[in-house]
């Protein structure tokens, strides 16, 4: 019998959630399969098992389990079902970290098959499901939940409600957020960007960027080296409070917020001061894709002095960026509208983008806070002069 602990997903961290069982108690499970999904408060995790065997679950979904606690336990000795193989063997692929890959399997679950809490649950409510929300149509317990819910006395139309516990990396992150406004001065400055000397960079050598480099000149680079740039200029912005401390980095580390299925995650670019364009652009690749395929690790969103979101890409025109403790001041980029407006006494059609910078007010002034916007857009609004010294095709590697 292998006791499966839960082992330490980073420093600091004592406890971890059980978001969802990914096999069944009683499965026969493969070395290295992934059986659990986890939520620390800072990231979700896959648990994978460290034998082969039939699985005896010790933990419910959303449980709160302590790191080295027993959550589930594997019989080695038991014999693999008639019937089933071990999965074909594979080239392993180049190690991206320390940690060894989890083996995909091609186990999945018939619609209709209820997680252990799921199943304890309908047991003592009578109720009946078909079909759930996880994985392959699996019932959840959420699932169960949200049916008894919307149980009760028949109505002139539907009144039901859905309760889902918040999981331990949202709670933490609501828990940040509302520190954030209590402990911080922050304030927010506005200004706005002409895009077009972009557009026309980008449609320029776009085609060669991608053959040259593999990936395409987006607008995140612009916006990587424009703030790197500002942030030199002002260093305070790239500064934090440390106690009665302030402390200010030699170097630029943008956090960038990314979309994924757990919610809005931040990997950091590291010493983003030495990337060029294409780096930056391989680089936040690199790590969207991490996020998206929830592999992101927690080193790899530690750490930032300074963040950039883009709310655009959700239709948002403006907003104030909340701070990304500990850190001083964030970007917010947002949609890019066809506007007129005026250039040179004359009214034209342009590209413009709001862009916002919210800031702790008891570490950056006015003078900074408004300075540090005003270069980024400088920077954005005159690119081949500023950004890339004059020489585009230098600077793009081409």
């Amino acid at each position: 019998m292998l006791e499966m602990k839960v082992p330490s997903p980073g420093e600091s961290i004592t406890e971890v959630e059980i978001a969802t069982w990914l096999v069944s108690d009683g499965d026969y499970v493969e070395k290295d399969q992934a059986i659990a999904e986890v939520d620390s408060d800072k990231a979700t995790l896959e648990l994978p098992a460290e034998e082969a065997g039939i699985i005896s679950l010790r933990a419910e979904e959303g449980d709160v389990v302590e790191v080295g606690q027993v959550v589930c336990i594997i019989d080695t000795a038991a014999e693999r079902p008639s019937g089933s193989s071990a999965p074909a063997s594979t080239p392993n692929p180049a190690p991206t970290s320390d940690k060894p890959a989890p083996v995909a399997t091609s186990q999945t679950y018939a619609t209709g098959t209820a997680s252990p809490a799921a199943k304890k649950m309908l047991a003592e409510t009578g109720l009946e499901l078909n079909k759930g929300t996880g994985k392959d149509g699996r019932i959840t317990k959420a699932d169960v939940i949200e049916a008894v819910a919307s149980m009760g006395s028949a109505g002139s139309g539907e009144r039901g409600s859905k309760s889902k516990k918040m999981s331990s990396l949202r709670r933490k992150l609501a828990s940040r957020l509302v520190t954030v406004k209590n402990e911080t001065a922050m304030l927010t400055t506005f200004n706005e960007v002409d895009m077009k000397p972009i557009f026309d960079l980008r449609n320029k050598y776009k085609d060669a960027f991608v053959e040259k480099h593999g990936v395409k000149l987006g607008f995140m680079s612009f916006f990587t080296l424009a703030a790197t740039r500002a942030l030199q200029m002002y260093p305070a912005t790239n500064s934090m409070i440390d106690g009665d401390h302030m402390i200010s980095f030699d170097y630029v580390d943008v956090s960038i917020a990314v979309s994924g299925p757990k919610g809005l995650m931040v990997p950091v670019l590291r010493n983003a001061e030495n990337m060029d364009f294409a780096g930056v652009e391989r680089e936040i690749g690199r790590l969207a894709q991490k996020v998206r395929d929830g592999k992101i690790t927690i080193d790899e969103m530690t750490g930032g002095t300074f963040t950039i979101t883009n709310g655009g890409v959700f239709g948002s025109m403006l907003s104030t960026p909340i701070i990304n403790p500990p850190q001083s001041a964030i970007l917010g980029m947002h949609n890019i509208i066809q506007r007129p407006v005026v250039v040179d006494g004359e009214i034209v059609i342009r590209p413009m983008m709001y862009v916002a910078l919210s800031y702790d007010h008891r570490v950056i002034d006015g003078r900074e806070s408004v300075g540090t916007l005003v270069a980024i857009k400088e920077a954005l609004e005159n690119p081949e002069e500023i950004l890339m010294e004059g020489n585009a095709k230098k600077a793009l590697d081409l």
